[in-house]
């Protein structure tokens, strides 16, 4: 029996993975008070039992400035000790542990990141909505000291792997997009300046994780609407970073202030997202879902690796490791993405659904995960956990909620 190439060890930078299965940094909503949770540590260590090569800590801010939610995890001294507990789990299933790191920059609120949002250039944000503080130079170096920092303590907490989040239109992604970027300095304007921000925030990480931890990037191929960033500029960000040593990218597209959906595919679940939300806090956005949530989040159909065709472009214009994500549910496509020259796949929606999916992957007991993409888990991880419907108790989800999912889940079979 010839085993599958998914089974087949994989060298990122200066780790090796033991088959190329990466759980992607898809929010967890798990740091309760911004710090690591026995869920969080439950949840990841589960993953790796379940046959990962490596499984990613998703959305941990390099600073306060940069929360984008009270579940998120905010680096600091006072965890590292609480991170090297999952970390020592991990690597006792078997696993590598990675980590995303990113600053949200104006997707926040000051009740949350406790301050007045920051941003390229200090407008309104519709989305949150709020007012937007435009960064100085002196912001800006700061929080590129904070990434630096960021890389040392998780090293100190035993990640072998830091993704640096450059896309889904927070700061880096902000500085790159001509959508939120009208600055009129050194940092903005061309595509040249507008890289300038990434390119001292990726030179410092490089710079702080020196030879022994691998470094990968997340960075869009496209943001998904008019004004903000296509294909074109997109692969000179991607050659710009190949250019800076990083180990590898993760190729992804979508804004969330813009085009969420692009990001995941499917529809938003508008009565489960607003479901959940606590009224008092967001009275704004469940008003606003209530008379006109398709068009705030409009649908954007999916389909199993639905981000392929456009990854193949970025595929032949670097030479660096690639590493695909974006609907990787079935064998036969993992294996086509990586006969066709990516080093690695991310999967999230899979593992939310079985955490012991890869493990049944390679016994052979499934060739497909049993995610029906409704993206119920979507739409309640904005303000509870990341969960997905199909292991719930019975009668746990309102009626309602029932409904909506079972009505999506028959529009995406239909669409098949």
């Amino acid at each position: 029996m010839i085993e599958s190439n998914i089974f087949t060890p994989c060298q990122i930078g200066p780790i090796t993975l033991k088959n190329r299965t990466i759980r992607s940094a898809a929010f967890e909503n798990m740091a309760h008070g911004n710090r690591p949770t026995e869920q969080l540590f439950n949840y990841h260590t589960a993953v790796a039992r379940g046959g990962v090569g490596m499984t990613t800590v998703a959305y941990a801010s390099v600073s306060r400035s940069g929360l984008s939610f009270e579940g998120q995890l905010w680096l600091r001294e006072e965890i590292v000790p609480e991170l090297k507990k999952l970390t020592d789990a991990i690597h006792a299933e078997g696993a590598k542990a990675s980590i995303q790191i990113g600053h949200c920059g104006n997707m926040t609120h000051r009740s949350t990141c406790g301050e007045k949002p920051l941003s390229p250039s200090g407008r309104f944000n519709l989305y949150s909505p709020t007012f937007t503080r435009k960064m100085t130079v002196k912001d800006i170096d700061q929080i590129v000291d904070d990434f630096g920092k960021a890389v040392d303590m998780c090293r100190r907490a035993g990640f072998d792997c830091i993704e640096v989040h450059a896309g889904h239109g927070y700061l880096i992604s902000q500085f790159l997009s001509p959508y939120t970027n009208h600055r009129r300095d050194e940092y903005g304007g061309s595509l040249e300046n507008r890289m300038r921000f990434m390119r001292r925030v990726i030179s410092r990480v490089m710079e702080e994780a020196k030879d022994d931890m691998a470094i990968v990037v997340k960075t869009n191929m496209y943001d998904g609407f008019r004004s903000g960033m296509h294909e074109d500029e997109c692969i000179k960000v991607a050659q710009e970073l190949e250019k800076l040593g990083v180990h590898a990218l993760v190729l992804t597209a979508g804004f969330v202030s813009k085009a969420p959906m692009d990001v995941m595919r499917g529809a938003m679940p508008l009565k489960t997202l607003a479901y959940y939300m606590d009224f008092k806090k967001f009275w704004w956005l469940k008003f606003g879902l209530f008379f006109g949530g398709r068009l705030m989040i409009p649908t954007v159909p999916y389909k199993d690796a639905y981000f392929y065709d456009t990854a193949m472009k970025f595929r032949q214009a670097v030479k660096m490791p690639l590493i695909y994500v974006g609907g990787m549910v079935n064998k036969d496509d993992m294996e086509k993405v990586l006969d066709s020259g990516f080093v690695a796949f991310q999967m999230a929606r899979a593992l939310v659904h079985d955490t012991d999916f890869v493990n049944k992957l390679h016994s052979g007991e499934v060739t497909k995960s049993g995610c029906k993409h409704s993206n119920y888990c979507i739409g309640r991880m904005y303000t509870l956990d990341m969960r997905c419907h199909q292991c719930m108790k019975e009668n746990e989800l309102p009626a309602k909620l029932q409904r909506e999912i079972e009505k999506s889940e028959r529009k995406i079979e239909a669409n098949k």
